[in-house]
């Protein structure tokens, strides 16, 4: 019984060429599924938020951001559809403020759902914006480690520091609002953390002419 089941198994299996077209395995099938879903759920978020904004600077990175998802969104769905080159490489997002965060806290309302659309503010709207970013790269993340097609895995790779970069720069804008304040540690306790390791001097049995 256990060798017929063997068989039957093996007929099933493909080690050969396979379509460009074809050449995804199921976890991939699913996850990218998943991926562009999110990428659809965030590009209509943004347009459904975008008159409420009132900040000039959050109107120009949601639109920029806008315009840089939806060309990735475009380029996964064409190799993931053909599994061959997109039209063009993934670009690299580059946010416009520099990296200054201010650390520390300070007293602010405690924060609780909105009763009426009235009460959407920069702050909402911004934050909405900064969790999908993180969700597009941890989705992606999760995508590449189990995508077999090389295109697609790669489209999705090198999305994931766009993504991150356009966290980082909602993270800012925040920040600087005082939306996400960032608590610190006394010196004491940073330096312990931060020097609480140390290179390592080689590796145990190995001759030193290859440490």
């Amino acid at each position: 019984m256990y060798l017929t089941n063997q068989f039957e198994t093996s007929q099933h299996m493909h080690d050969g060429a396979v379509p460009p077209s074809m050449n995804h395995g199921g976890h991939e099938l699913f996850d990218v599924h998943e991926v562009l879903n999110a990428a659809v759920g965030a590009l209509n978020q943004s347009m459904i938020l975008r008159p409420h904004v009132k900040d000039p600077e959050l109107l120009d990175i949601l639109d920029r951001q806008y315009r840089f998802m939806l060309d990735e969104y475009n380029i996964t769905v064409e190799c993931f559809r053909t599994g061959k080159d997109p039209s063009h490489p993934t670009q690299r997002y580059q946010m416009k403020a520099g990296s200054d965060f201010v650390y520390g806290m300070k007293e602010k309302a405690p924060s609780k759902p909105i009763q009426s659309t009235n009460e959407i503010s920069d702050e909402i709207i911004s934050g909405f914006l900064l969790g999908s970013a993180k969700e597009g790269a941890t989705g992606k993340t999760t995508a590449a480690l189990e995508t077999c097609n090389p295109v697609v895995r790669r489209v999705l790779a090198d999305s994931i520091p766009n993504c991150i970069e356009m966290a980082y720069e909602l993270a800012i804008y925040q920040n600087k609002h005082h939306y996400y304040q960032v608590p610190q540690l006394n010196s004491q306790d940073m330096n312990l953390l931060l020097n609480s390791f140390a290179p390592s001097q080689g590796q145990p049995g190995m001759p030193k002419n290859l440490q």
